[in-house]
């Protein structure tokens, strides 16, 4: 009996393994490889760490991204992989990455998918922090919640700063396509060509991908719409607080000048010595340059402006909004007093001739007026005004539905405030429209918190299943449209509104602040 157990047991340590390898460690068979994640303990299958694009270092560093190679292991992804090269910018980002390399071209999937056979709506995001800063193992950009709503969700990691946006004239004279610049960019873009080309495997459908992002995630979002690169590799969009609509990108002859003067200032004569510098070394001599998007002539061909306005842009629907305090009054004023003379000298300072058109727009009578109203013009001319823009073009030649909002809901800081909010901050919105107010211990979450997350999430997810937000039991989300300029306010009673003064977007348009 003792031997017959013994066998029996024998038995089970034998097979065990194998079924718990099955449930407990999915794989899946990509294009390059077989991957193994994990199953979390809400039942979603995760994998992090998947590299889309062969490492960006050596002699492919500012070279738009190369096809990952195949490996033949299983590539255990349990683990995030390490995040873009940057300096620590923002104390709000929370990583969970594995350290800082050059080597950061990794995505992360979560899916409720248990089979290939799904066929899921998507939904990749981007990012944000002023192309600087950002990773996607941040806890606000966990897909998990929005995984468990039905949709596979996506998050991927791209070049930042000198490594994402230097231009040249030499790394433009050795670009096939004679560009330099916007690699990061153009990182997005690879991730999205993965997502494609794989994203089926993890039961999703990649022709009903929806990408995403906040802040320069959101710029990302207009870049990509606006690219020619991008067409058919997304059906929808949403864009959290940002667009490249505002001031125009640098134009490439620009950005080339700027990048050479940067290698001479540290004593490179070429991209050759540039290439040897180490990327920890290289990111601090950077410190104090600043590098962005540009019209590099093979990304962004043309003014994203341009491309708007001639309907060359992709035709998607769009779900795009900022929140109500983007920026707050110290951007007006400085250190000065906020009295109503303090105000209007500020405006002369700025605008010149125009201070007058912008005081009658954002008008104050005393001194208790100016920090709403003053607040209200730094959030504009901050990210509102260009996040307005992307609205009122593709409402007006993207041939789809637009929905625009516009978010309330002030966040509790643990321990309270030192001083009043005058409304929601930048970023703040991230937490509730992606379901992980759990993650951030900085707030005092309330009830009626996780009720605007379930309202902005519900609407997300509704909008990346079928382009449009609205679903039952949430108030009715019309589309914009430039004659009666209708926003959706999410707050704790959500509600369609009017856009304040649709005339201080059209200001903004034609006053720029000196």
């Amino acid at each position: 009996m003792k031997k017959i157990i013994a066998f029996i047991v024998m038995g089970i340590g034998f097979v065990c393994p194998a079924w718990a390898q099955k449930i407990d460690s999915p794989q899946v068979k990509t294009a390059n490889g077989i991957v193994q994640g994990v199953v979390e303990t809400s039942g979603i299958h995760s994998f992090k760490g998947i590299p889309y694009a062969q490492p960006p270092v050596g002699d492919l560093r500012w070279k738009e991204p190369q096809s990952p190679k195949n490996w033949k292991a299983v590539l255990h992804t349990d683990h995030f992989g390490p995040q873009a090269m940057q300096a620590p910018i923002y104390s709000d980002m929370m990583f969970r990455s594995n350290g800082k390399s050059e080597d950061c071209l990794y995505l992360n999937i979560w899916t409720p998918a248990k089979s290939p056979k799904g066929a899921l709506p998507v939904l990749v995001y981007f990012y944000g922090g002023g192309f600087q800063a950002g990773d996607g193992s941040e806890y606000r950009y966990d897909g998990e919640s929005m995984s468990k709503r039905g949709i596979v969700a996506v998050t991927i990691n791209y070049r930042l700063g000198i490594f994402g946006f230097f231009a040249h004239p030499e790394l433009t004279k050795e670009s096939p396509h004679q560009s330099s610049g916007n690699y990061g960019l153009m990182d997005q873009h690879a991730a999205l060509l993965w997502v494609q080309k794989n994203i089926a495997a993890f039961g999703g459908d990649p022709k009903r991908v929806t990408i995403a992002g906040e802040s320069a995630g959101s710029s990302s979002v207009c870049a990509q719409v606006a690219s020619p690169l991008s067409k058919a590799l997304f059906a929808g969009a949403i864009a959290e607080s940002g667009s490249v609509l505002g001031e125009s990108p640098a134009a490439l002859i620009t950005s080339e000048e700027n990048g050479a003067k940067f290698a001479l200032s540290i004593g490179a004569a070429s991209i050759a010595d540039l290439r040897k510098i180490s990327a920890d070394s290289l990111l601090k001599l950077s410190a104090s340059a600043n590098f962005n998007e540009d019209i590099d002539g093979y990304f962004l061909p043309s003014m994203p402006r341009d491309i708007f306005a001639t309907g060359k842009e992709m035709h998607v629907p769009l779900l795009a909004g900022w929140n109500s305090a983007e920026n707050d009054y110290h951007a007006i004023f400085g250190n000065d007093s906020t009295s109503l003379q303090n105000y209007k000298n500020a405006l002369t300072k700025q605008y010149g001739d125009h201070a007058n058109d912008v005081f009658a727009l954002y008008p104050a009578t005393n001194d208790s007026e100016v920090k709403k109203v003053a607040t209200d013009l730094a959030a504009d001319r901050f990210i509102a005004f260009e996040t307005w823009k992307f609205i009122d073009m593709q409402s007006k030649t993207g041939g789809k539905p637009v929905y625009n909002y516009i978010f309330g809901r002030v966040r509790q800081p643990v321990g309270g405030f030192k001083e009043p909010a005058m409304g929601a901050s930048h970023s703040s919105e991230i937490e509730y429209a992606l379901g992980n107010l759990s993650t951030n211990k900085a707030y005092t979450w309330t009830d009626d918190d996780y009720k605007v997350s379930d309202t902005m999430e519900s609407y997300f997810a509704n909008f990346i299943k079928t382009g449009n937000p609205n679903g039952k039991g949430l108030p009715v989300w019309n589309s914009f449209n430039d004659a009666t300029q209708e926003a959706m306010l999410i707050d704790v009673i959500s509600k369609p509104i009017p856009i304040k003064n649709p005339k201080r977007y059209i200001l903004m348009d034609s006053v720029t602040a000196k």
